[in-house]
């Protein structure tokens, strides 16, 4: 199982693009596709919101894969 750290520069990304800047999905329709086909966890509960705002200090998890999304310093 992979882990990635996102170090969030804003005060929050959506969940389509968080996954498309870590590259678990190649390309934001390929996430949006993985979101709807519940693929996708936040905070250990799956999320079919494909906007769904994602803030430091939640934890995302597709494809065997983990981000840990974090506030820049």
């Amino acid at each position: 199982m992979a882990k990635h750290v996102f170090e969030l520069r804003h005060e929050h990304i959506a969940l389509c693009d968080l996954l498309k800047a870590v590259a678990i999905a190649p390309s934001g329709g390929i996430a949006k596709m993985m979101i709807a086909a519940g693929d996708v966890q936040v905070d250990g509960q799956v999320d079919t919101r494909k906007t769904a705002k994602i803030r430091a200090g939640m934890v995302v998890s597709a494809l065997g894969e983990t981000i840990e999304v974090v506030q820049a310093k």
